[in-house]
This record gives structure tokens, C-alpha cells and sequence, in this order.
């Protein structure tokens, strides 16, 4: 009855216009970058082009595909990617286990709560933290992009917070079984917290595929370049001269179409990963794991 009455109604309507307002205001910048990267130059460099392309072009992705920097930049970010989140999620869940124990069970989880917490509230600054990359010897090497940011006291956080809300009864069930604590971590734990690995994969995957500063930052050579980084010189510097083009060429491609098709295909990844992470954002998959 409650769903029947008026104000419920109303509250309803107004929830649903809104969702779907702001549902718009998110995806028409990505419809008009997409019109902006398959249109003619003269109307992109006019302005011209609103939610649909004027005067149809594809050159501006033939010629991004055809760029050996762009690609080889694009696989950088995906073997990023991949080796950044999975590293992420396993320290992550290691470390979240142990700190979601009593104090009583894991004797020193206050010192290693507050010493995570610590870590994320403060921290040395921008200098000391590239004396100590210089140190380990990561400049200009692949691993500078992935060992810096394994470790995210946020999501460690988050991952202990779930942890908690698994029942207690089915570790013990687990220990008393003969199951260790890596058996009962991987064998009880990790197929009921698909949700909150779901989320934390997610988080670090647009975490590593959109970051560029740190690319900027200790990488001195442009073919090391992930695609962020890529994208950020090519946009802030407005340079073409990495993509080989004769001069026919030239006058029928713009910079703005270009820059365009490359913020789209860098996107594209996460748009089309979304959808498969995002069914596993329901909590609740351990409800009836325990029978009274």
C-alpha cells in the first residue's frame, strides 16, 4: 500500500526525471565528441558540429589507427592495466583479511589500521616521492606506472568493510574443517566478495587507463608514453607531426577532429567494460549462505 500512495508517486516521478536529466548531461559530451571526430574539417574547426557529424569523415581514425605511437601507446596502457589491477586486487585482498579480524584473533590490526590510515591522510609531497623513485632505479621504466599506486588504502579500506559483513560462521565452519587461513581466504571469502572485487577492479582499472601525470612525470621518453600521456602532449601541444600524411592530407584532417577520435577510442575501453562489472554491483550474494 505504501507504493500506491501519492507522495510516493510524486517522489517517483521527480527521482526518475532527474536520474534521467542527469543521465543526459553525461552522455551528450560524449555524443558530441563522437559527431566532432567523424566530421569534415571546415565544420569542426568552425564549430559547426552539434550531436551529429557534418559532412561525414572517417580520416580521422584511419589516420589515429594508423599511428605507430598512438598504438604502441594504447598497448602500454592495456598491459598497464591489466598487470596494475591485478596486483591491486591481490594486495588488497591479503591485506584486507588480516585487518578484518578482532583484535583479539590479529593482535596488532589497531597498529596496521592507524599505519594505513596515516599513510592515506598524509603523505611526503611530490619531490621526496620522485628522489624516491630515482632511488629505486624506476625511472623511465615500465614498472614506474604499476608498483607506485599497488597499494590503495581506500580500497583496502572498502575491501575490509566487506570482509566484515561476511557471517562469521562460515570461516569458522571453514577452520573447522581443516581449512588454514589462505583456504578459507581464497576457497570461502573470495567467491562470496565478487561484488566488492567488482567495484575495486573497476575503480583501478580507470585509476591506471586515465592516468597521465605519473607518465609525464618519470617518463623522459615518448615511446614509453601510456595513452593518457599520449593524449595529454598531443592535445596540450597540438602537434600531428607523429602521424605521416602527405599534403592532400593535411588539408582535409584537423586537429580538432583528430584530438576527437583519439579521446573517443581512449574511452571506448572503459565504456565497454562497464556494463560486464557493473551486473556484480549488487550486495547481498551472501544472503542465505548461513542456515539457522
Amino acid at each position: 500500500m505504501y507504493h500506491k500512495t501519492v507522495p510516493y508517486r510524486i517522489f517517483n516521478v521527480i527521482n526518475t526525471v532527474f536520474l534521467i536529466a542527469l543521465s543526459i548531461l553525461c552522455v551528450v559530451p560524449l555524443i558530441h565528441v563522437l559527431a566532432v571526430s567523424f566530421s569534415a574539417k571546415s565544420a569542426a574547426d568552425a564549430n559547426l558540429v552539434g550531436l551529429w557529424p557534418v559532412d561525414f569523415s572517417t580520416i580521422a581514425y584511419q589516420k589515429t589507427m594508423k599511428n605507430p605511437l598512438f598504438l604502441h601507446s594504447m598497448w602500454v596502457s592495456v598491459l598497464r592495466t591489466v598487470l596494475g589491477t591485478a596486483l591491486t586486487l591481490l594486495i588488497t585482498f591479503l591485506a584486507a583479511y588480516p585487518l578484518s579480524k578482532e583484535s583479539s584473533v590479529f593482535r596488532s590490526r589497531t597498529f596496521y589500521s592507524w599505519l594505513f590510515v596515516f599513510s592515506m591522510v598524509f603523505n611526503g609531497g611530490l619531490v621526496p616521492f620522485y628522489i624516491v623513485i630515482q632511488k629505486l632505479g624506476l625511472i623511465n621504466n615500465f614498472w614506474v606506472l604499476v608498483l607506485p599506486s599497488a597499494v590503495n588504502t581506500f580500497l583496502v579500506i572498502l575491501m575490509l568493510n566487506f570482509f566484515r559483513s561476511i557471517p562469521k560462521e562460515l570461516e569458522e565452519a571453514a577452520l573447522i574443517d581443516g581449512a588454514g587461513h589462505f583456504r578459507t581466504l581464497f576457497s570461502i571469502y573470495l567467491p562470496v566478495s565478487l561484488p566488492s572485487i567488482a567495484t575495486i577492479a573497476l575503480f583501478s582499472m580507470v585509476y591506471h587507463w586515465n592516468s597521465w601525470f605519473d607518465g609525464l612525470l618519470y617518463l623522459n621518453n615518448s615511446n614509453q608514453f601510456p595513452l593518457a600521456t599520449f593524449l595529454q602532449t598531443v592535445i596540450i601541444q597540438q602537434d600531428m607531426s607523429s602521424m605521416s600524411m602527405s599534403p592532400k592530407e593535411m588539408e582535409l584532417l584537423s586537429q580538432t577532429t583528430v584530438n576527437a577520435a583519439q579521446i573517443f577510442i581512449g574511452a571506448a575501453p572503459v565504456l565497454i567494460v562497464y556494463p560486464f562489472l557493473q551486473k556484480y554491483f549488487v550486495k547481498g550474494m551472501t544472503l542465505g549462505s548461513v542456515k539457522e
